[in-house]
């Protein structure tokens, strides 16, 4: 397969691919897909709601269970996830039913992750952006791994060398890593300083210390 839409071609011995990891049969593990707030517009057509009304995430808090739950933080947390990789094809997420609505997100189809790394699709970012709310252990990883001794370009690359394809990624998408990195913290930093760490960091440690013991 190599067409000129696809990023497969190889230039002359390079070939881009994906890696695919299988989860329980729905017999065994049930669960749901449920269609992403932000889903991208995949026409020339129109644009989606969230793409052109920056207030949309008041929208999204209304309806149900992103209302009462941490289910929009997740989605923060999968946008972020989204954003480092470049993954802009977010149109679905995956649950657990056996967990109900306050389970894990599963990070389905990541096959368009890693495409273009001189890129960085800012509207990936949309729910962390327009909602301006981070989980504090999430807020506090990226900032550890945005430390020079700790550089999440350096993590990544020390924990794909244990892999048999190593190094799997090339060194512009790791450095890519670090400079998106930089680019989410400043959306934080700058919700912050419009609505008050208070507001924005949602201090999710004492839940999990509560869940704990």
């Amino acid at each position: 397969m190599c067409k000129t839409e696809y990023a497969v071609c190889g230039s002359p011995h390079l070939l881009e691919g994906s890696l695919s990891a299988f989860l329980p049969s729905l017999n065994l593990a049930p669960r749901l897909s449920i269609p992403s707030p932000w889903i991208r517009s995949y026409s020339f057509e129109g644009k989606e709601e969230w793409e052109v009304n920056p207030l949309y995430c008041n929208t999204v808090r209304e309806i149900y269970p992103y209302s009462n739950s941490n289910r929009l933080l997740n989605i923060v947390d999968m946008a972020i996830f989204d954003f480092l990789t470049g993954n802009m094809d977010r149109h679905h997420y995956e649950m657990f039913t056996r967990f109900g609505d306050d389970g894990f997100l599963l990070h389905l189809d990541n096959a368009r992750g890693f495409g273009r790394h001189s890129h960085d699709e800012l509207s990936i970012l949309a729910p962390l952006s327009q909602c301006c709310v981070i989980k504090r252990t999430t807020l506090l990883r990226l900032q550890l791994l945005a430390e020079p001794e700790y550089r999440l370009s350096d993590v990544m690359r020390e924990s794909l060398l244990q892999d048999p394809l190593a190094p799997v990624l090339t060194e512009p998408h790791l450095l890519a890593l670090d400079r998106r990195l930089q680019l989410v913290l400043h959306a934080v930093g700058k919700c912050i300083d419009t609505f008050g760490e208070a507001t924005v960091v949602a201090n999710d440690t004492a839940r999990r210390a509560k869940v704990d013991t």
